[in-house]
This record gives structure tokens, C-alpha cells and sequence, in this order.
């Protein structure tokens, strides 16, 4: 199943490897695609009893519990990996190879070197390769992007700081396993960074990253494998820009409350926002600060199955690429790198 253009989003048959979890992802994809015009075809699961589920979500589709039998059977054009962040790519591989394209949740994979190879397979098979960033149309970042990028309210860019974090027991499920998630700085971390690199449109040069283990450790099950307490990485830029992230469990004093989700400092304002609103800040004559506020806009998070779906139907452009996807991931990658180096690593481009 090479690349080819299809008549309409209909031809365009869906599935899904993984349907259950806490938020009912494989149903929610399916409904997505399907409001974008695209066929729910076949699920596969290694839980029989979440396949009778799908079988009464979507009656008639096709139930698989191994990724072979699935290929093997089936004729589903377009497969999403909803699975965790550490199983994408054995499971990308074999349906790239297939030729089938693929969608992974975020993030893409964990390593860099996942990713080229995930990148280099979908390339020889000439298939699609993308990663459901549906929050590169969260109303924050669409409203971020008008100002900063469109209208220039703060003038040029000059770092970007991003934070998320309390104090709190991360808990005992898998996105807290370093071995499966990555690290802290993965799970939220990669949608900070997606925001971000709308808004720094520069090389990355090289990251440096800092972490501290230990304190929740033998509070859960995962033992040493628990993610990091707190991830702090800083990512300096060919242009001279930088961006910082920091993730944090240990936080008694979390940045959220005043200082957003995001804070982008300019040459003539600070941009500030979280998953509701934004804040303005300039500086003003006689040494006065002014503050504009507002709501964001809605989120369009639907626009992302949409292009999907016109890209393979109209050839228009695609917007979350596999090499955009890269790029957070590899920041995350060189962050882990750094952390155990306690240096600085440079980027490699492909």
C-alpha cells in the first residue's frame, strides 16, 4: 500500500492499535477520523475484553489481538499507535514496512534515533508518517501565534520559559515509569515544546538539562525506575534565542499561578498564558507597566484528523510532518543525554 492519492476521505480505511486505557483513546480516535470523513476499519488490542467493547462502539469492525495478523488480514490504509510512548516504534516499524500509514500518539518515540528510523522507513515505503499533536490548534497557542508571530505585540522573541509542576506523589501508573514514558519531561513536556517551537523559528544548537531522583522513588511501585522528581532543560538556539522547560513534582511554589504555562519574554513585552487565558505586559511611559488580558479562543484540535485526511485526499500540505515531530523529541533525547553526561550536547540534524 504505497503513497496514492484517495477519491475521498471515505476510501481512507482507519485503525487503531490500542483501544482501551484511562481515556478511552481508541474510541476517541476513531471518532475523530470518522467526523473527518475517514472509515473506522480494525482494532487491535491485546485485551479480548476491550475488543467486544470496540465490537459494540463500532459494530462490523475488524478485532485483531497481534499487529501481524492485522497486516496480514487486513486492508486498513491508515494505523494509529495509541500505546505507550516506549512501544511505538516496534509497533511503527512493521505497519511502515507494510506499507500503511501511520499516526503515532505523542510523543513520537523516545529517541531520536527511533524517530530517523521510523522517519527513513516511512520515506523507503513512501507512506505517511505524522504525530497526533492535536494542541498545535490549542486555543492558547493559536491565539500566541496571532499576536507574537502575526502582530508583533511583544516585539522579537527572546526565550521562551515553560513550566508545569506542584508537589505531589506522581502515582503508580505507566506514564510514571522512566523505562516507558521517558522521563518528567516527556509527557507534558512535548506538548510545552510543540507550543514553543511555533514561536522560535531556529536550529536548535544544543540543550543542557538538569534532574533530581529520588524523593518520590520508594513512594511508588516503579521503585528506581520512577520518572525524575523535578527535569530542568535549556535549549539555546542558532539564533540566539533560548527556551527553558521545567517539569517538576517537588514544586511548592508551582510558576502556574502567576506566570502561565508558558512566559515569552520580548524585546518590547512579555506574553504569558495557560490553558485559558493570556496576559499582555508592556512597559509604558514613566516607568508604568500595562497588563492586557483576555480569554483564548476555542481549540481546534479537529483540524488535525482533517489535514490528515485532506493530505491524502487533496495533496494539500501536511502540518505535523514527521521532522516537526522530531524536533521536541530530539530536545528531550539530548535532555536525558546531558542529565546523565552533566554537559551540554549539541543537535544533529538528518
Amino acid at each position: 500500500m504505497a503513497k496514492t492519492r484517495f477519491k475521498k476521505a471515505s476510501d481512507i480505511k482507519v485503525g487503531v492499535i490500542g483501544y482501551g486505557g484511562a481515556f478511552n483513546m481508541g474510541r476517541a480516535h476513531l471518532n475523530e477520523m470518522m467526523q473527518a470523513g475517514m472509515t473506522p476499519t480494525a482494532v487491535c488490542e491485546i485485551d479480548e475484553s476491550r475488543l467486544r467493547i470496540a465490537e459494540k462502539e463500532f459494530p462490523g469492525i475488524e478485532t485483531y489481538t497481534t499487529v501481524g495478523d492485522m497486516l496480514k488480514a487486513s486492508d486498513v490504509n491508515l494505523i494509529v499507535i495509541i500505546t505507550p510512548h516506549n512501544t511505538h516504534t516496534e509497533l511503527a516499524l512493521p505497519c511502515l514496512k507494510a506499507g500503511r500509514h501511520v499516526v503515532c500518539e505523542k510523543p513520537l518515540a523516545i529517541t531520536t534515533s527511533e524517530c530517523d528510523a521510523m522517519i527513513a522507513a516511512a520515506k523507503k515505503n513512501n507512506v505517511v508518517l505524522s504525530t497526533y499533536h492535536n494542541r498545535h490548534w490549542d486555543g492558547n497557542i493559536l491565539e500566541a501565534v496571532k499576536q507574537i508571530v502575526g502582530k508583533g505585540v511583544i516585539g522579537d522573541v527572546v526565550r521562551i520559559e515553560a513550566h508545569m509542576g506542584g508537589f505531589h506523589n506522581p502515582g503508580n501508573w505507566w506514564r510514571t515509569s522512566k523505562t516507558i514514558s521517558g522521563g518528567i519531561l516527556y509527557d507534558w513536556g512535548v506538548h510545552l515544546l510543540e507550543y514553543s517551537l511555533q514561536l522560535i523559528d531556529s536550529d536548535i544548537t544544543e540543550v543542557s538539562a538538569y534532574a533530581k531522583s529520588g524523593v518520590w522513588a520508594d513512594k511508588t511501585s516503579w521503585g528506581k525506575d520512577t520518572n525524575e522528581d523535578e527535569g530542568h532543560a535549556i535549549v539555546r538556539f542558532a539564533s540566539g534565542q533560548w527556551l527553558s522547560l521545567s517539569i517538576s513534582c517537588i514544586d511548592a511554589n508551582p510558576k502556574g499561578a502567576d506566570r502561565g504555562w508558558l512566559e515569552i519574554t520580548g524585546t518590547k513585552g512579555t506574553y504569558i498564558f495557560d490553558g485559558g487565558t493570556y496576559r499582555v505586559i508592556k512597559p509604558g511611559a514613566k516607568g508604568k507597566v500595562t497588563t492586557t488580558q483576555g480569554k483564548n479562543p476555542a481549540s481546534e484540535g479537529q483540524k488535525y484528523y482533517q489535514n490528515i485526511a485532506d493530505h491524502l485526499t487533496k495533496g494539500e500540505k501536511l502540518v505535523i510532518t514527521p521532522e516537526w515531530s522530531r524536533r521536541p523529541i530530539h530536545i528531550l533525547d539530548l535532555a536525558d543525554k546531558s542529565i546523565q553526561t552533566q554537559r551540554a550536547i549539541k543537535a544533529k540534524y538528518v
